[in-house]
């Protein structure tokens, strides 16, 4: 498992910035949604449970950044890895 702390992310630069860091994705990382779906599919192999904490606090400075972040896990939980698991959590645990 992987935690990684959301909580500072103050725009989805800072936020793709940080996945890029914590997920090991490559140097030519795009930095959008498309190149984050085609790098947890592709590029890089992520654990099978991922948490992020401070998820209240991302969900308030970037909300679309938060949403299209859980709109990929979700859809990468349903059709690339079943036992994949998210958790979003609000505080700094």
């Amino acid at each position: 498992m992987i935690t990684i702390n959301v909580g500072e992310a103050t725009d989805e630069r800072s936020l793709h910035s940080l996945l890029k860091e914590e997920l090991g994705f490559p140097d030519f990382y795009g930095a959008n949604w498309d190149a984050f779906w085609d790098a947890i599919t592709g590029l890089v192999t992520i654990p099978d449970r991922l948490r992020f904490i401070g998820w209240d606090a991302l969900a308030e400075r970037v909300p679309r950044g938060a949403e299209m972040l859980q709109r990929a896990l979700t859809l990468y939980s349903a059709e690339v890895s079943s036992g994949f698991v998210a958790e979003y959590v609000s505080g700094d645990v």
